[in-house]
């Protein structure tokens, strides 16, 4: 059927059309390539025939997923400021950049600089841009579309209903990318400089998440040789989280991407032990860096004996009073144990060498290295500067008292050293009982003796619930790169959870880095925002409450219950009668018998991390899992169970905040006792 040019709407399918159809000839250009003829060995064939298939996966047309899904009509020709636009000339906004056959470009990558008036463009700064079209999509199809002429001072501004129909529309499965809904703050976040480290202060529903994860797309797209070289990294609370944001990177054509927990990155041991909270606080202490060092640095030994090497006929002998002069330049060099470990050998044959050259020989690098792999060399460094085991060192700290305090003298008081010893020693580190902040005590002492790899940026994500020594950790992954720190204060939930954003920024080594706040929210209905901003004086007093731009207010619902789960169950079923996801959050404790009472009832429902489907919405979520997780509807039961499920008033409120906050269209609160006082009346 042909296309009627009176019909705009008509047109811009036929363009829909004609891009996906330049998409997959993309594709097959990239499919029929032939290596055959142009790679040495294997090893490059291998490489890139990878290198190939990544393409081919970036290349996928998802069909449930707009190609594009904005328009930018210009008004002049580019002029010294502008790089792209001509006069007449627009373009189509998307995901990833499609050209036709003779490379003209189709759909221009959102993260073009061509691109960036579609999310900052403004009647007050239209950018010169004289008409900004979105487009609406049911299904993949184009159905509607919604244009705003900036440059037209007789039209009003208003809030788009494309825009918001995209922000509210309902969810199954993993967290999708906001690529057509990002907002003017949110753009400016994003398009940062790799340069600079930035922090980013969100209350819930403001996007801190997506964007984190929008930044990486967008360093990715600007300086892709550089970070394939050094790597990106993003760093999530638990594997939950993880998977529930595994997909929105690749949906915007970026896979190579790693994700981790802060636990991935120190498993130098199998944890199989857990602190008590006042343990962990002190394990996790920055203070706990100058006791590892101390303990590190009492290995060296100053020498009380001469060194003698035997080449050939003649003896060398290196004095006491020398070695000790190597050894105490090693000593205060910045370097790390190991590679001063190395560097001592090499420096007693120098000693050697310097000797042999007074007499007249002519040594070269070659003797050097030999007199340096000498056995009365090495059974001196041996003795000098012996090798440290990471773990080792700290089972014996952890484990001997003596020990523990030696290093720990005027750092650790005589009540926080019993606190982290442990009460029944283990006898070696495959027997012991390791916590996940014991790791994170071995992974310091590693990087004391070798220094740890460095990546070209990493975002750390939920950033608020880590101690000091896990700052570092992470801070290690990145002392040559940037990173992108996210986080809400209020949302803090364990012990030792972030008091400011200044503090957490030194321990991680990025004093340097700017913060930002975002305080408009997207996300969560404004009824159920204002509830849980009850909390705020009491879990963050100096926090400012997240303002809702949502148009819908939202459902929400206060149920006082008797015993049972009946309204618990009844609600889960009220809401399953809607569209989108719907998530159970309850005290961990609680968690069995509404497991027991949801199955009694007929209902099929999932775990955290697994992946809700059209048959299978309903997720069962502990309160100690819901951080960073968001569902269409949200039935909270009991929430005094869930603030007396944690060591102290404060962290159980604050968990409270988080679980209140994980709703996008509705919130049904069902209790039977009475409600945390800090709600006041609903």
């Amino acid at each position: 059927m042909p296309v009627s040019l009176d019909d705009p709407l008509s047109r811009e399918r036929a363009h829909l059309t004609s891009s996906r159809a330049a998409l997959r000839a993309m594709r097959e250009d990239v499919e029929s390539l032939d290596i055959a003829d142009v790679t040495a060995n294997w090893v490059n064939a291998a490489v890139l025939q990878r290198q190939i298939d990544d393409r081919i996966k970036a290349l996928a047309d998802l069909s449930h997923t707009p190609l594009f899904f904005g328009r930018l009509d210009y008004l002049h020709a580019p002029g010294a400021d502008q790089a792209e636009g001509a006069e007449g000339e627009r373009f189509y906004i998307g995901r990833r950049h499609v050209h036709d056959a003779e490379g003209d470009p189709m759909v221009i990558d959102w993260r073009a600089p061509v691109s960036q008036p579609f999310y900052r463009a403004s009647k007050k700064d239209p950018m010169d841009v004289g008409l900004r079209r979105r487009f609406g999509y049911t299904g993949g199809e184009l159905t509607a579309y919604e244009d705003e002429r900036l440059s037209d001072p007789a039209e009003a501004e208003v809030v788009s209903a494309l825009l918001q129909a995209e922000i509210e529309r309902p969810r199954v499965g993993p967290m999708r990318d906001i690529v057509a809904t990002i907002q003017p703050e949110q753009d400016e976040i994003v398009r940062s400089g790799l340069g600079g480290s930035v922090c980013v202060q969100g209350g819930p529903g403001t996007g801190k998440t997506a964007v984190g994860l929008h930044r990486v797309a967008y360093l990715l797209y600007a300086h892709r040789e550089r970070l394939a070289r050094t790597g990106t990294l993003v760093i999530g609370p638990n594997r939950s989280f993880l998977h529930y944001i595994e997909q929105v990177l690749p949906a915007l054509g970026e896979l190579e991407v790693k994700q981790a927990t802060v636990d991935d990155l120190v498993a130098h041991v199998e944890v199989k032990g857990v602190d008590p909270a006042d343990a962990a606080v002190i394990k996790g202490d920055a203070r706990m860096a100058d006791v590892l060092r101390r303990a590190v640095r009492s290995h060296i030994t100053l020498p009380t004996e001469s060194v003698v090497v035997v080449r050939g006929s003649r003896r060398w002998r290196v004095p006491a009073y020398e070695l000790e002069e190597i050894v105490r330049e090693l000593m205060s060099r910045d370097m790390r144990y190991g590679a001063a470990r190395e560097a001592l050998p090499q420096r007693i044959a120098h000693a050697v060498l310097v000797q042999m050259e007074r007499s007249g020989e002519a040594p070269d690098d070659r003797v050097q290295d030999a007199v340096a792999r000498n056995a009365a060399v090495k059974a001196a460094v041996k003795v000098l500067w012996p090798v440290v085991e990471p773990a080792k060192l700290v089972l014996r700290l952890l484990s001997d008292a003596d020990f523990l305090a030696e290093h720990a003298e005027g750092v650790l008081s005589d009540e926080e050293q019993k606190c982290v010893l442990w009460e029944k020693p283990a006898r070696s580190v495959r027997s012991a009982k390791w916590s996940a902040a014991d790791a994170v005590l071995i992974d310091e002492v590693t990087d004391l003796v070798a220094r740890t790899h460095s990546l070209g940026h990493v975002v750390l994500d939920e950033a608020q619930d880590l101690s000091p020594m896990q700052y570092r950790a992470v801070g290690r992954r990145c002392t040559t790169g940037s990173a992108t720190v996210l986080g809400d204060l209020a949302q803090g939930t364990t012990p030792w959870a972030t008091r400011s954003w200044a503090e957490a920024l030194r321990h991680l080594g990025k004093d340097d880095a700017v913060v930002e706040e975002l305080t408009v929210g997207f996300r969560v209905p404004r009824d159920v925002i204002a509830y849980a901003s009850r909390l705020l004086p009491h879990i963050a007093p100096g926090l400012a409450p997240v303002s809702s731009v949502r148009e819908n207010p939202g459902a929400f619902e206060v149920r006082e219950a008797g015993e049972g789960a009946g309204q618990v169950v009844a609600a889960c079923v009220e809401a399953l009668e809607r569209e989108g996801s719907v998530g159970l959050i309850a005290a961990d404790a609680r968690v069995p018998e509404l497991a027991t009472a949801l199955t009694d009832a007929g209902l099929t429902f999932l775990a955290p991390g697994e992946e809700t489907t059209a048959e299978t919405r309903l997720t069962l979520v502990p309160a100690s899992l819901a951080k960073g997780l968001e569902y269409d509807y949200v039935v909270l039961d009991e929430p005094a169970a869930v603030v007396d499920g944690e060591p102290d008033e404060r962290t159980g409120l604050r968990r409270l905040y988080v679980a209140l906050t994980r709703a996008v269209s509705g919130l049904v609160v069902v209790h039977g006792a009475a409600l945390p006082e800090q709600l006041g009346e609903a």
